[in-house]
């Protein structure tokens, strides 16, 4: 996938339906969604590269706007990706990419979803204001047209993600303030659900106000928000494995390798890619296989060496 993005071919793919677009990026969101990133990431190269040829040259009954919607959808599935597996630099070229095809468009909402993982992007790299800002702003702008599932969905995935860059940032109020008002568009959206691929609903800020919790400290906080959240509800293994990292990280800054444990086997169970694949999961293990208790953490070495191999190596 790297190769393909950052040393593209002189030769495009060929173009196609934009309707068979649309069921190709549905269908990688859902594979997505199921925790198989190495599977998304096999397929993304051949659908960006038929989305970039179907925008240069789109079928009869076609139009470019429209496959430059699907090709920013493609590439912001790209970014979340990029993220998941700590590919920053990546996550960066291809967020870029997001939001240009997205504005070509013409399309509020995509746009509005190419802003968002652009601002975790530049959150990710330190750039915290800009941040705050652009996904603020692009959440303002939607506020007038706040009636249907999607736009409620997208405004108030903005709003998780504005509230967690304030968290990330130490600003605890403004955090909460904006929280509170993912948890208003949650309540008028009324369930959970997958509008413009969000994950977005009650339950969806949940785990966002769990994750702020931990990140400013709270990691009281943080358990009492986990036990309100039933994850065997959501029916993304994605969202379910998130949930079990995130409790796993509270109770490794509280200092309980059992309880650290069991969550990280249990987002395993989720999805094995969740844990294989991200940085903090490696980091914790590395931690627990140092601990005095490591010997009564029955399986742990085997869990290394499944999700975190060299880690497993160089601590015997």
């Amino acid at each position: 996938m790297e190769r393909t993005l950052l040393s593209p071919p002189l030769t495009t793919g060929t173009p196609v339906e934009v309707a068979r677009l649309r069921q190709a990026v549905a269908v990688a969101r859902g594979v997505f969604a199921r925790g198989r990133y190495a599977e998304v990431a096999t397929a993304l190269p051949a659908l960006i590269s038929a989305a970039s040829a179907t925008r240069i040259d789109p079928r009869p009954g076609d139009d470019a706007t429209a496959a430059q919607a699907q090709l920013a959808e493609l590439y912001t599935l790209t970014t979340d990706l990029a993220i998941k597996t700590g590919r920053d630099r990546l996550a960066w070229t291809v967020a870029d990419r997001a939001t240009q095809a997205a504005d070509a468009s013409g399309d509020l909402l995509t746009q509005a979803t190419a802003r968002r993982v652009w601002a975790i992007v530049l959150r990710r790299a330190g750039y915290t204001d800009t941040a705050r800002h652009m996904v603020i702003d692009t959440a303002r702008a939607l506020q007038p047209m706040l009636r249907t599932p999607d736009q409620l969905s997208v405004y108030g995935s903005l709003m998780e993600t504005a509230a967690y860059t304030a968290a990330v940032d130490g600003d605890r109020d403004t955090a909460h303030t904006y929280i509170a008002e993912a948890v208003d568009a949650a309540t008028r959206l009324g369930t959970d659900g997958n509008h413009r691929y969000t994950s977005f609903g009650p339950t969806g800020v949940g785990l966002y106000q769990l994750s702020i919790a931990r990140v400013m400290g709270d990691a009281g906080a943080a358990i009492d928000h986990a036990r309100r959240i039933n994850p065997t509800g959501n029916p993304s293994a994605e969202r379910r494995a998130r949930y079990w990292v995130d409790v796993a990280r509270t109770f490794h800054q509280l200092g309980k390798p059992e309880q650290c444990y069991r969550a990280l086997l249990a987002a395993e169970h989720a999805s094995s890619d969740e844990v294989r694949y991200r940085k903090p999961t490696a980091a914790m293990t590395s931690t627990l296989l140092r601990h005095p208790s490591a010997n009564r953490l029955d399986g742990l070495h085997e869990f290394a060496r499944r999700t975190s191999p060299g880690v497993e190596l160089h601590h015997g």
